[in-house]
């Protein structure tokens, strides 16, 4: 299996081959079906977000709770997410989650990894992503919650 990085960084379904892409959304969806109808947003999304973090190692970078939904199902596909993260970053990505969510002092807000992507040259689906105005009013509880390329934190 061959994952191709070597497209315009704003079309994140390129990253990948299309029957990668197309294996990942299918999973997506039969493992959370409250989500198939945007199965391919999801993925978009995590996948720009994972280039997002390739390109800003160290930074902490963390998703929406529905963008790791597709980071997970990335991750269950080893062969192809190690070689993906290779091309990418020239590194593993590894997934860290945060054991003290509450705690702000660790990962990064979600607006930076919103910020960073657009940075990037990515398009930011509202759709999976909660603006930045709804996380600074704790209206939503991901700012510091969820997982983050931490390569810190990387084991083994």
């Amino acid at each position: 299996m061959t994952v191709i990085l070597d497209r315009p960084a704003t079309t994140p379904r390129t990253l990948i081959t299309p029957d990668l892409f197309d294996r990942l959304t299918a999973r997506i969806a039969v493992d959370h079906p409250e989500h198939a109808h945007q199965a391919d947003v999801i993925m978009e999304q995590a996948l720009a977000f994972l280039a997002t973090c390739a390109a800003n190692p160290g930074a902490g970078l963390g998703p929406s709770d529905t963008v790791d939904i597709g980071w997970h199902t990335f991750i269950l596909y080893t062969r192809e997410y190690a070689e993906f993260c290779q091309r990418a970053a020239g590194r593993f990505i590894h997934h860290a989650p945060d054991d003290n969510p509450d705690d702000s002092g660790t990962g990064t807000g979600l607006a930076a990894t919103i910020e960073a992507m657009e940075a990037a040259g990515y398009r930011v689906d509202p759709m999976v992503w909660p603006t930045a105005a709804e996380c600074s009013s704790g209206k939503c509880n991901q700012c510091y919650a969820g997982c983050s390329d931490s390569p810190k934190k990387a084991v083994g």
